[in-house]
């Protein structure tokens, strides 16, 4: 077990993401270094296809769909998430719901400018990057 993944242990959002799993009826797996796969998660919320918690990533399909090489970038992309809940514990949700509505306010989608997806990887996790900013940052900003 990697030194992140004990540290999601230590911190309890590996906890908080397994019992999520629990709670909805998701299948547990294991994964990749040390991350366990919360397999076929029922609800509508998040849209996202994965997210993670703590040590745990959740998503709407398999774990073998997760773990295809053909989604190398998308595993790697939420394995980043893994390493800011071990550096971040419990206020990694704050922090990830902050930055979310700072980008949505700069840019109407919730990823593009935020620096927890930036760091995870923009794309690999399914964000469009070059989202423009609104009109009202722009004026704000021509106005300084």
């Amino acid at each position: 077990m990697r030194a992140r993944t004990i540290l999601t242990w230590v911190n309890g959002t590996t906890l908080a993401g397994l019992m999520i799993a629990r709670a909805t009826g998701a299948t547990l797996r294991r994964g990749r270094d040390g991350v366990w796969i919360a397999e076929n998660y029922p609800r509508a919320f998040p849209r996202n296809t994965c997210f993670t918690v703590g040590s745990v990533i959740i998503t709407k399909r398999s774990a073998e769909w997760l773990l295809d090489e053909r989604r190398t970038e998308l595993f790697g992309h939420e394995s980043r998430h893994v390493q800011q809940y071990a550096a971040l514990g419990l206020l990694f949700f704050p922090a990830y719901y902050l930055f979310c509505g700072y980008s949505y306010a700069m840019t109407g989608s919730y990823g593009c400018r935020n620096a927890l997806e930036k760091h995870a990887g923009l794309e690999a996790g399914g964000y469009h990057p070059d989202r423009p900013l609104r009109p009202w940052v722009m004026r704000f900003k021509r106005a300084r």
